[in-house]
């Protein structure tokens, strides 16, 4: 019985594999050699060139804007659902879920046309005769875009994690003299700490890496590390170069992951 069971995980195990596990090593050839195919390490040491950290740390700064701006709205959204009773299957939390439904670029197109010179934003802003907005090709619209696309990854982990905690230990608590805030401060934010990291872990790697949202929304005058990363690959035809940045941009991946199994090693606070 167990050893047919193990079968079973076989079409999992061929497509890991396929699509994961030989990709992460032509990453890992490419970036350690050259174009004629000799060991080298210029690829890894091309990320301190001073326009390549300066993408870094303008993807790193507005994914870590994005990030805290998606926590500070997701953590109040989690508990007013969870004040409620709204179980998952409820239709609020399918709002939240349903865009993700949509393709990726689809919806940053649609925050193209919203926000464009002569967009729909700006067409509102014309006919009551106010002020018009000038966010698009800035790192503003990148943010937002972010935030747009990423914010159900940070909400469903935190009302996952706070819907579990058992109300006779918020019961207790108000017994006991605590009012709200204390609530808040020492009963609900600690136990949620595992949700919080899954959230920020799940915002902050894909905004890190993200090249599309730049592209679209900063116009292509904003260049962040996915931008450098995709445009060694096509544009410049440099596949080494391309591995070489992912590998170091990979750290940064491997250490939100040591993170998270830091602070929720059951593995609950990213589930849902």
């Amino acid at each position: 019985m167990n050893d047919n069971k193990r079968w079973l995980a076989a079409p999992y195990i061929l497509w890991m594999i396929g699509f994961t596990v030989i990709p992460l090593l032509m990453v890992l050839v490419y970036g350690l050699t050259d174009p004629s195919g000799r060991l080298t390490t210029e690829n890894l040491i091309a990320m301190g060139s001073r326009e390549h950290m300066k993408a870094l740390f303008l993807s790193v700064g507005l994914s870590f804007t994005a990030t805290l701006i998606c926590l500070l709205i997701s953590y109040p959204l989690a508990l007013i659902l969870r004040s409620r009773g709204i179980g998952s299957g409820s239709l609020i939390v399918f709002v939240f879920v349903l865009p993700m439904w949509m393709n990726f670029l689809l919806r940053t197109m649609a925050w193209q046309t919203l926000l464009e010179k002569n967009g729909v934003i700006n067409g509102i802003l014309s006919f009551l005769h106010l002020p018009e907005l000038s966010i698009i090709n800035t790192p503003g619209a990148i943010i937002l875009g972010m935030v747009y696309n990423f914010l159900p990854f940070m909400v469903l982990p935190i009302y996952h994690v706070l819907a579990k905690i058992d109300d006779s230990i918020i019961n207790a608590a108000h017994d006991l003299g605590a009012d709200h805030f204390q609530t808040l401060t020492r009963i609900l934010l600690p136990l949620s700490i595992p949700g919080i990291v899954s959230g920020v872990t799940m915002v902050f790697v894909p905004a890190l890496t993200t090249f599309v949202i730049s592209d679209i929304l900063g116009g292509g005058k904003i260049m962040l590390i996915g931008n450098a990363i995709d445009q060694s690959f096509t544009k410049g035809s440099n596949w080494n170069l391309g591995a070489g940045l992912s590998l170091v941009l990979m750290i940064f991946i491997l250490a939100s992951m040591a993170i998270l199994n830091k602070y929720d090693k059951d593995g609950k606070g990213g589930t849902f």
